[in-house]
């Protein structure tokens, strides 16, 4: 088994840890067996990408995608330099690293702080509790302390060659700080849910929280991009009451206090409770740490879920777009997997998330450079566009599934052609994530540049149905979710480049519809004819 530098670091505290009465070569066992399951575990930052056709042995994936947290903490640089307003500019570098560790803890160490599958051997096995409890503690806090030094190091050094070795020593001091805070707050979060909630809902949970995450580094790249433009802005901040609610702002206290001297009440109590609140909530984990190691065993339940009762509206829109019972059961088949397959949900729903945000981010660029009344008259609206570039990435992930090979059932189907099975399946994307999507964006765009906007949103909407059906004839050549996840090469993110060129002519074509009178109309009636077409010849097999 391999030698990890970590664990040769850790022999030299062996003497503490055999003072305090742990087995330390079961201890160091323990952590070898769990750093080299680590190795085969991939962050979620790069799950995206999909799977390489060969990884090179004994590699560790979170190592290195270390570099994109080192990315991220580049934007605390401009906070740390920008003058002696503590309070503000440190509260919003400890919002930045807080909330990037705090979904990094969630989405990729949950695995590790959720961890129950050595139980069943260790527990039967001379190791004592304290010393499993011991290995898991320091699991955690290794991979925590590479995830913060590589997203902190190069602001430290920064602060320290130009604010000093005081404002470097409270800046590392508060990272600790938030640190421990971070993975006593994830703890207490995970024991909550878990007493009153089954393992099943935790899961969820913890799902949402990694999606959260990938749309969250993709948005910001651009916030990164746009914070430089206000760094030279003059800052007039006041401390509140209701602040203390707001972890971030008690660290910028501490610098607020300590160097600028502000004795101030509610900064006194905020520098206060950054330095006692998160060694309180140690206290109380440390406490409750034996029930939440008992309610981890609710993670190997999968209780029954509720039936919720049937939608009307979702039973209505079915039998609206499904002619067939053929394709109404296929249509509900693929509604379940998609909201129930956690892989297809990780990898798809970032991107509608995404494309949710991506036209607000070029009407915002256009309201950098002009004002809002010239955003109505203006013809930004066709940035809703961008939206259509998730289609075929969720077209193409349509043919994955984590549950492959339950794909015989398409050969007992009693159904004569497979038609019906590429139907259902599309018209369900539609229905359950595409649409809402973009009736979201429909009503703010309307909001933005007035109704007379409404018979262009229908034809961009006619649009996505007829690019939906040219993406997946020409992605997929398969059944739907009948191919394994691990099939997925990280090279197949390239195939969808090349559609976006068709979302280009479909803008041209709507700008050129623009240039005469009730030229949106004709191009409306020519897309809905267009779009019967498409949908009744395409799939003939």
């Amino acid at each position: 088994m391999k030698e990890f530098r970590t664990l040769l670091f850790l022999d030299w505290f062996r003497g503490i840890f055999e003072k305090m009465g742990f087995d330390y070569p079961a201890l160091r066992r323990i952590l070898q067996v769990k750093f080299t399951m680590d190795q085969r575990r991939v962050p979620t930052v790069f799950q995206q990408q999909g799977k390489k056709g060969k990884e090179s042995k004994g590699e560790n994936r979170f190592i290195k995608s270390l570099w994109i947290y080192a990315l991220f903490g580049l934007f605390i640089i401009p906070f740390v330099l920008i003058g002696e307003n503590y309070i503000f500019q440190m509260s919003i570098a400890f919002s930045v690293i807080m909330f990037i560790i705090m979904t990094s803890m969630i989405s990729d160490f949950s695995v590790v702080i959720l961890d129950i599958r050595d139980n069943t051997i260790l527990f039967t096995k001379p190791v004592e509790k304290k010393t499993i409890s011991l290995a898991k503690t320091i699991h955690v806090c290794v991979y925590l302390f590479f995830l913060t030094a590589a997203m902190t190091l190069i602001p430290l050094v920064v602060a320290l060659i130009n604010q000093g070795f005081w404002f470097f020593l409270l800046f590392l001091a508060g990272i600790l700080l938030s640190d421990i805070l971070i993975v006593v707050f994830t703890a207490l979060l995970y024991y909550l849910i878990l007493k009153y909630f089954d393992g099943e809902k935790l899961k969820d949970i913890i799902n949402y929280v990694q999606i959260g995450l990938s749309i969250g580094l993709a948005v910001g790249y651009q916030v990164v991009a746009r914070s430089f433009e206000f760094v030279d802005l003059q800052v007039a901040f006041t401390a509140q009451w209701w602040q203390v609610f707001f972890p971030p702002m008690w660290f910028g206290s501490l610098f607020e206090w300590v160097l600028n001297g502000d004795n101030t009440t509610l900064v006194i109590l905020f520098s206060v409770m950054a330095l006692l609140f998160p060694f309180a909530a140690l206290g109380i984990y440390i406490k409750i740490l034996p029930t939440f190691e008992k309610n981890l065993q609710k993670l190997n339940s999968h209780g029954g879920k509720r039936r919720k009762k049937s939608n009307p509206i979702g039973k209505s829109l079915m039998k609206l777009m499904c002619y067939s019972r053929e394709e109404r059961a296929f249509y509900q088949f693929a509604h379940y997997m998609m909201k129930n397959e956690r892989e297809f949900k990780l990898k798809v729903y970032p991107g509608l998330g995404f494309a949710i945000v991506l036209p607000f981010i070029f009407i915002f660029n256009h309201l950098m450079m002009s004002s809002f009344v010239d955003l109505s008259s203006s013809k930004v609206y066709l940035s809703i566009y961008a939206s259509l570039i998730v289609i075929p990435t969720v077209v193409m992930q349509l043919g994955y599934s984590g549950k492959y090979k339950g794909s015989w059932i398409y050969k007992v189907a009693p159904v004569e052609r497979h038609a019906a099975i590429h139907k259902g399946t599309l018209k369900a994307f539609l229905a359950k994530l595409f649409i809402p999507l973009y009736l979201v964006m429909a009503v703010c765009f309307l909001f933005l540049f007035g109704m007379k906007l409404l018979p262009g949103l229908i034809a961009v909407l006619v649009s996505a149905f007829i690019y939906t059906v040219v993406c997946y004839k020409l992605l997929s050549d398969g059944l739907p979710f009948s191919e394994s996840f691990d099939g997925v090469k990280q090279s197949d993110g390239w195939k969808v480049l090349p559609f976006y060129i068709i979302i280009g002519a479909f803008i041209g074509l709507h700008v050129l519809s623009l240039t005469f009178g009730y030229g949106i109309y004709v191009y409306l009636v020519l897309l809905l004819v267009v779009n019967f077409v498409v949908w009744k010849y395409s799939f003939r097999d």
